[in-house]
Parts: structure tokens; sequence; C-alpha cells
């Protein structure tokens, strides 16, 4: 464990320690969350802040073991922190409207709540794209001495990461993740996607996942480019069945109720 944490922060420390913060940020909101009866959509106010602490966290360090692949020392630094201000723009929205017991996405019931929510996506917008820029250099660069596979896989998890990001505007454009009822149903046990209704976060967390999958397939299990590149286009269509699904305002798992 030490040596990994000690490659990871070798090939980024930027990256590694603001990873290691929004770590232990999610283990601090996992502690609120006992301490605190506040909720939000029906759950405990603090479930949201730290599943996003989580998952900056795991992002962050997957990032840093792609980047240093490019050889661009310059371009790398820069965007490493655009996304540690970027995130933390987010992180203290989501966490400072929580402690509220209000919501931070699509809430607009106020002029102040309006422009956080604004600049929430102001921020995440020019995030995504930079990131699809740093899926554009991957697509262009051959590193010497990295296996085609896992190269591959890297160039589509981005790609497929930037892609089911970007849906974030569709909910954004609704004021909704839920299709056919409001938001704040009954949920799946854990990501609290509905049970009853179509859901747009399932389709955009496993695009944005693919960030991790598809790199590790690729690494792992692949023997040849055309597996990856298989693998990711069938992976790129099953979400896209899982968006449209959603739209259709029908639950990710038909027929079953929690």
């Amino acid at each position: 464990m030490n040596t990994l944490l000690q490659t990871l922060r070798g090939r980024n420390a930027i990256l590694y320690w603001f990873g290691l913060i929004c770590l232990i940020g999610g283990l601090v909101c996992i502690g609120l969350s006992f301490v605190t009866t506040r909720q939000v959509l029906g759950i405990n106010a603090f479930i949201k802040p730290t599943k996003f602490c989580v998952s900056i966290w795991i992002f962050c360090w997957t990032m840093a073991c792609f980047l240093y692949l490019l050889n661009r020392p310059r371009t790398v630094a820069v965007y490493s922190w655009m996304v540690v201000v970027v995130m933390t723009i987010e992180l203290a929205v989501i966490i400072g409207q929580a402690a509220q017991g209000k919501l931070s996405h699509f809430n607009v019931t106020s002029v102040v709540d309006g422009v956080l929510f604004s600049f929430m996506g102001i921020a995440i917008t020019t995030f995504t794209a930079w990131t699809g820029y740093i899926g554009y250099l991957f697509f262009i660069t051959k590193p010497t001495g990295v296996p085609a596979t896992y190269l591959w896989g890297i160039r589509f998890g981005i790609l497929l990461f930037v892609i089911f990001a970007f849906e974030g505007g569709m909910m954004a454009s609704r004021l909704a993740h839920t299709v056919g009822a409001p938001d704040g149903g009954p949920g799946l046990p854990g990501v609290n996607w509905s049970t009853g209704y179509g859901d747009l976060r399932v389709a955009h967390f496993f695009g944005m996942h693919a960030l991790q999958l598809l790199p590790l397939y690729g690494y792992f299990l692949a023997k040849q480019p055309r597996q990856v590149i298989a693998v990711s286009i069938a992976y790129g269509v099953v979400i896209s069945a899982l968006l449209v699904q959603a739209l259709w305002a029908k639950p990710l798992l038909l027929g079953f109720h929690f």
C-alpha cells in the first residue's frame, strides 16, 4: 500500500494530496451523517457530500495514474490545479448547502441558491471541457513503454467520462434527475436511484466510471487493442440504453420495488 501511495504521489503530487483531502472529507461527512437528523429529499443531508467526496477522491487518483504518461508537465500541472479549484468550489457549495438542509443542485428557490447553482454549473462545464482536451491529447500521443491495450482503455475511458459528465447538463436543464416524478421518492439503497421512475443519474454514474473500468480492462484483461475498442463501444451502447430507459421514465430495475 505504501508503495502504491508513493507511486501516486510521485506521478502527480497535486492530485494525490487533493484526493487524500477529499477522502478525509468523505470520512468526516460519514461521521456527520451519524450525528445529524437533517434531511434533504428524504435522506440524511450528508450522504450526498460523502458520495461527492469519495467520487472526487477516486477521480483525482485515477487521473494521477494517467497524466504522467503524457510527458507534458506544464499542461498537466495547469490541469491539475484547475481540478483542485473547480472541485473545491463544488464541494464547498455541496457541503455548505447540506449543512443548511438545502439542495445544492437544481436549487433556484432564492437568488443566492440560484447563483451558487449557476456557479457550480460554470465550474463543472470548464472542468469537463478541459478533461475532454486531456482525452484529445491521449488520442494524439503514443507514450513509449505503455501497453496499447491500456492506452486505448484510457482513451475511451476519458471519452465516455466526458460524454456522460456533460449529461449532467440534461439534468440541470430539467432541474431534476428523476423522469416521471419529482425528485425524492423511494430509491435503491446506497445510490438512491429511483425505484419507480426513470433516473438520469444511472447513465451519468456508469458513464463517468468508464474512466476506471475501461483502463483496468485494457491493462489486466485485454490482449489486443481491438478488444478494448469493441468492449468500449459495447459499454457505451449499454450506457446510452440506460439513458434512453431513464428518459422513458423507467427505473433501472424494471419490476422491482424496494
